[in-house]
């Protein structure tokens, strides 16, 4: 991975770095791996030539341009490999810093009057590269794209030496902080770099906003200063935000263009989110908003990418606009799993390319996160079990953008796609977890069964008198799963799931093939608590074994669209069924 530093004016200062111990004593042997001419010394290895001889060397050319000189002459980019790749040889890596340099237009293959420059190698996984921009004719290097033609050569190096293949910049990725910003975070003690905590906010407040003066307003609200950009006409036409108390060395304040925080922030792009007629949504609470929402994100599921290439960036655009507000309007067990969802999506929402903005899926993503900003949000409410719906249809919208990304060969975007549906599908199961196990909805889902099934009230009661099945439910699960036996009654969730073997032997099934059966609906080797999961799975089996009796309780818990992972070509709400009796809930547990 090639990255290019800034342009310097020091070609002696930045070799002496590079061939001294580093910051920290970080830098091991450095010595030379190839330079423009192989009869260059090294001064590394050879006392005689100094530092400032091979600067002198290199700068010559500089010296002797006629007219204009370069501001900046001294260019300087870092080859690095990724931790898991072998370490290349010095050989390899003079192969390395010689394409490079023939890819940016330092010094042209075939070419012996190019620039002047030299691969300093002072550890195992990489190189810096320093040249001068001035040719050995008088005239000065064409760089354009110089930084796109390096990564096409490192992606050739990629696949002959069998490395970690990377993707070809699409200007889609995020914009990471600096090394210095990281280092000025770490001086002032705070939890991350200020680009990143300007990008969270700003997206959010683009991701809510309906239009400049609530877009703004917004941005002041949190917190942020903000700067407005006046054209000539007297239009707003960009902005720019800075931390409170962030300030340089001159004690000026750091200023961001959106533009420079993300791709997709920039103002215009920002107005590409506000709906011709927004639609003003009534006041209600939240569940009915969560409600109205899951409705159209399934809707738009089904579209997304229906319309082509350009309204399917708009689709997957509008679609990580959602999961911003999602999180942000979530109950507290969840937020934390859907802010992660909306930050790995991020990617996945800038997909390369024109985008169109009249697809039909956008609309139904964009009226669903002004439903939800809007919402009657009551402070403290927690209500999982109301919110469950619409992550399940979210996760069905990321997996449906997942196979659209694919489907147009992106493959960035598309593992964007599939690690922020795997967060979702954990928060599926916390959120169903905590409805039909556990946390304070386990108390109401459970009052809710035992109003609804006395008799099977009555055999829990039964079997706590008796011990909870005693030694005999033990030697059931021996026998139904003996692979999983020693971890589910070693686990603390094996009680409950006693319990629910005793009440399915109460229910005139028999308990060992009801176990085997619900056990072998799915693999059970990845999941953190096989016990808790299998408890699930026969409560899934009692609920359905109730009939009408069991209908109060799939009503109250609501955690029956969660059976199915999004990824299996049906619907997170059609779980298979290899028999009439099988769970329509019942999560699985992710690593």
């Amino acid at each position: 991975m090639p990255k290019k530093a800034r342009d310097g004016i020091n070609t002696g200062g930045l070799l002496a770095y590079l061939y001294g111990p580093g910051k920290r004593d970080e830098h091991v042997d450095p010595h030379m791996v190839a330079a423009w001419d192989p009869g260059v010394r090294d001064p590394g290895h050879i006392p005689e030539f100094s530092i400032a001889d091979l600067a002198l060397l290199m700068d010559a050319p500089v010296r002797a341009l006629m007219g204009k000189k370069p501001r900046k002459h001294v260019y300087h980019v870092a080859v690095r490999n990724a931790p898991e790749d072998p370490a290349l040889t010095d050989q390899q890596w003079a192969e390395v810093a010689r394409e490079m340099m023939a890819a940016a237009g330092i010094a042209p293959r075939g070419d012996d009057r190019g620039c002047r420059w030299v691969a300093i190698r002072h550890a195992d996984d990489h190189i810096h590269i320093v040249a001068t921009k001035a040719r050995q004719d008088g005239r000065q290097p064409n760089l354009r794209q110089d930084i796109v033609k390096m990564h096409a050569a490192a992606r050739h190096f990629e696949g002959v030496w069998g490395l970690r293949r990377l993707v070809t910049g699409d200007r889609t990725a995020t914009r990471w902080p600096r090394t210095g910003e990281v280092e000025k975070a770490a001086r002032r003690r705070l939890p991350e770099p200020v680009r990143k905590t300007l990008q969270r906010a700003v997206r959010e407040a683009a991701a809510m906003a309906t239009s400049d003066a609530d877009f703004f307003g917004r941005l002041g609200a949190a917190g942020l200063r903000v700067q407005r950009r006046i054209a000539p006409d007297g239009d707003v036409c960009g902005y720019s935000v800075a931390l409170p108390g962030d300030r340089d060395g001159a004690s000026r304040a750091v200023w961001f263009p959106g533009s420079k925080l993300a791709w997709d922030l920039s103002l215009p792009r920002v107005r590409e989110r506000w709906l011709p007629d927004p639609a003003t949504a009534p006041a209600m609470p939240p569940e009915r908003a969560w409600q109205e929402a899951e409705q159209r994100v399934r809707q738009a599921a089904a579209l997304l990418g229906a319309g082509g290439q350009a309204r399917g960036a708009g689709d997957v655009a509008a679609l990580a606009d959602l999961l911003t507000v999602a999180a942000l309007t979530a109950p507290g067990l969840v937020r934390e799993e859907l802010r992660a969802a909306a930050a790995e999506f991020e990617r996945a929402g800038r997909a390369p390319g024109v985008r169109e903005l009249e697809g039909e899926a956008r609309w139904l993503y964009r009226s669903s996160a002004q439903a939800l900003s809007t919402a009657a949000w009551q402070s403290g409410r927690n209500d999982v079990a109301a919110m469950l719906g619409l992550v399940v249809a979210l996760t069905e919208s990321v997996v449906a953008a997942q196979r659209w990304h694919e489907a147009q060969g992106v493959r960035a975007q598309a593992e964007s796609a599939r690690r922020a549906g795997r967060l979702l599908r954990q928060a599926v199961e916390v959120t169903t977890g905590s409805a039909a196990v556990g946390g304070p909805q386990r108390a109401r889902v459970q009052r809710g069964v035992e109003r609804t099934s006395r008799a099977r009230a009555a055999a829990r009661r039964g079997a706590e008198a008796a011990g909870g099945g005693g030694p005999g439910m033990a030697a059931v699960v021996r026998r139904a799963v003996p692979r999983h036996a020693a971890v589910v009654l070693a686990d603390p969730a094996w009680p409950a799931l006693r319990e629910q073997l005793v009440v399915v032997e109460a229910a005139g099934g028999n308990p060992g093939k009801v176990l085997a059966a619900v056990a072998g609906q799915r693999e059970l080797a990845t999941a953190d608590s096989v016990a808790e999961v299998l408890c699930w799975r026969l409560d899934g089996w009692s609920r359905g074994k109730g009939g009408a009796d069991a209908g109060g309780a799939r009503a109250a818990a609501r955690p029956s669209r969660a059976g199915s992972s999004p990824g299996s070509g049906r619907s997170a709400g059609r779980p298979s069924a290899p028999g009439k009796n099988q769970s329509k809930g019942g999560p699985r547990r992710i690593r």
